[in-house]
This record gives structure tokens, sequence and C-alpha cells, in this order.
């Protein structure tokens, strides 16, 4: 009886923890409608929701100008934390289309296709990046802490970025997050640290013909030096991490 109330206490406790995250984040006014309710949709899990407060989520999404029945491509969606916003905000008139590496079908796949029988306006597709046929006339790319593990995987990521530049419509928005490495490195750290110098996340897609329209440091953190592993981080979700938009031109 005792390892029972234990346990119900423990479970009680972490429902309180996650409570406590959410109420932490708090989602700016002028945040459009359809991003607000997407997050704060009861459909959400506990641990997404206590991710929000690390991740600011609808800042994100508003700065991707991610809207109604737009048509979304979603790199690395393993996990579903954008893939269920996303799909809420598209809705029945949009479409989002999530690709995973294949190596990922053991970590993410049956979560990933769960989702996809859930929501008929996602798919999901396991291909390698080198081979991927990328659809046309898409609104927003997002790659969320993913472009660092691109070489990390073989990917020639020079070739992909020209691929989503071709993919997206004129105007169309390419967002990229990724946990920032020391200034002037390169992907020195990449393997070791799963860290990537923004610097060249810039060059990178901007050689691809992107224009850089904005760079945010809203998840940016003062006490990450840069030397740590992302995920021996004590606190996860805590990286000094830079968003960025990327822009393809309209003519």
């Amino acid at each position: 009886m005792r390892t029972i109330l234990s346990g119900l206490a423990a479970a009680g406790l972490a429902v309180l923890a996650t409570a406590a995250l959410a109420a932490d984040y708090v989602i700016p006014s002028d945040v459009p409608d359809y991003i607000r309710e997407a997050v704060t949709s009861p459909r959400r899990g506990e641990e997404a929701v206590a991710r929000d407060v690390h991740r600011h989520p609808a800042e994100v999404l508003a700065m991707s100008e991610v809207k109604p029945g737009d048509h979304v491509v979603e790199f690395a969606g393993f996990g579903n934390y954008y893939t269920a916003m996303l799909s809420d905000i598209v809705g029945p008139k949009g479409e989002v289309d999530m690709f995973d590496l294949p190596y990922t079908e053991e970590r993410a796949g049956a979560g990933s296709r769960a989702f996809v029988d859930s929501h008929p306006n996602s798919s999901y597709t396991l291909v390698d990046y080198n081979d991927i046929e990328l659809p046309k006339n898409v609104d927003v790319v997002f790659n969320v802490l993913y472009y660092h593990d691109l070489s990390i995987n073989d990917i020639d990521v020079a070739r992909l970025n020209r691929r989503i530049f071709e993919a997206l419509k004129p105007g169309g928005v390419f967002l990229v997050v990724d946990h920032n490495a020391r200034p002037g490195s390169g992907r020195e750290d990449t393997k070791t640290l799963h860290r990537i110098d923004p610097e060249l996340i810039k060059k990178e897609v901007a050689a691809a013909g992107f224009v850089l329209e904005e760079e945010s440091h809203l998840l940016g953190s003062p006490k990450d030096d840069h030397t740590q592993m992302v995920f021996r981080m004590a606190e996860r979700g805590t990286t000094d991490r830079t968003i960025f938009k990327f822009r393809k031109p309209w003519n």
C-alpha cells in the first residue's frame, strides 16, 4: 500500500511540476489566434507542454508566418512537438509533411505513423535526405534542432538547401533553430557536442539563394558556455540557441 501511495504521490508531483512550467510560459498578446489556440490545445501532451517554457513555441511559430491552409515541410519531426501544433494551425485545407531519416524508425516510426493516422492533413516519410524529393509550392519549411545533424549523417547540406529553396514558393520561409557552438568553430563540435556555429548556418543557407530576414536570440542562454554536449546539460532545453528566418526572394 505504501508503494502505491508513493507512486501516486510522485505522479501528482509530476503533474504539478508540469502545470507550473506551463504557467511560467506566457504567450505574447500579439500572437495570432490560430497559433494561440494550437499552443494551448488540450490535445497536447503534458511532456510537450512542459517544454514550452524553454522553447517559446508561439513566438517561433509566429516568426515562421505559418497560417491556416499552408503547406508545411518539417524535417526531423520525431516526437511531434511542433508537428501537432503545425497540424492544428494549417487545418483541414493545409498539409504537414514530415521527413525523417531511416535511422529514426526505431526511435520514432510508430509514434509518427500513429500521429498521421489521427491527423489526416499530415504525412510521414522515412528517406535519405540525399535522395529526397520534396513537394512543390511549399509555404514554410521547418528544421528545428537538426541542421547540425545533417552533416553527422553524411547529408550533402548544400544540395539539400538548394532543394528546399526550389520546393518553396516565392516568398516562402525556411525556419532554422539550432544549438550554438563556439564562435568561429564551424562544425568542429558537431559530432561531439551536437552544436554548430550559427555563422556557418547563415553562410550555407544564403549560398542556396535565401535571404536572412531575421535572426532571433529569444532562445539564447548566457549560462551556456558552449562546451557541454547538448543532451548532458543540467536542465533539458536550456542550451544557447539561435532562430533564423530565411526567405526565398519574391522574384
